[in-house]
């Protein structure tokens, strides 16, 4: 009697592979979402601020009576105003660094160290060789902090970033001090989650991934 014999059927491996796409997810695509997260929460703070006539009307100036009179001007001035004069501000600093082009390659060599060598890195990259020599996680990131410092004091960097805060603020507070901030609708507060306090609160979270993503690989 003939035994059927039933063929064989070749088992295939269904387990998936990873592929490349994975590994793409990498500095590149961290940059490009870092500079997207950062332009759309600039233009998040950017609409929230007052039309610049209101700032600049000529009729709404007035020499304060009492130093007590141009620091309520102030206070209440930079609630209605403050993105305003946070851009002022943010020009001020801006203009100086472009003006002195030196103290500018420096903050930007800088930015890119700490993208580049420590922030955008994973654990699956390769290590950190310079001169033949294999430097850890911790290793780098001393080297950034002591880098920091370097530039920060050592440097024309922290000169041009203080002096270009200072003539910032000095502006502003001249303008709030001298601008009557009785036309102003005072009532119209921002909510908790909109303007500037979103933006502190964002980089509040952020800084706290931060502290935890630098923690876990020192």
């Amino acid at each position: 009697m003939a035994s059927s014999v039933s063929p064989v059927i070749p088992v295939v491996n269904q387990q998936q592979h990873p592929t490349n796409d994975a590994a793409a997810g990498g500095p590149p695509n961290a940059l490009l979402s870092f500079v997207s997260n950062v332009t759309q929460t600039v233009r998040n703070i950017l609409s929230n601020r007052r039309p610049w006539t209101e700032l600049i009307d000529r009729s709404a100036f007035s020499k304060p009576e009492t130093i007590s009179d141009a620091t309520s001007r102030i206070r209440k001035n930079y609630t209605y105003f403050r993105i305003n004069y946070l851009t002022i501000i943010t020009c001020a600093l801006g203009v100086s660094l472009i003006t002195h082009p030196f103290s500018l390659l420096l903050l930007a060599t800088l930015l890119a160290a700490w993208l580049y060598l420590y922030l955008f890195r994973t654990s699956s990259d390769a290590p950190l060789v310079i001169f033949g020599r294999q430097f850890s996680n911790r290793e780098t990131l001393g080297a950034l902090i002591i880098s920091t410092v370097l530039v920060i004091f050592l440097t024309s960097v922290g000169y041009v970033l203080v002096s270009a805060l200072m003539v910032g603020v000095a502006i502003v507070c001249i303008h709030a001090a001298f601008r009557a901030p009785e036309d102003l609708f005072l009532d119209e507060q921002d909510s908790p989650a909109t303007g500037f306090i979103s933006f502190l609160t964002g980089a509040a979270s952020n800084g706290v991934a931060a502290s935890h993503m630098v923690s876990a690989r020192v």
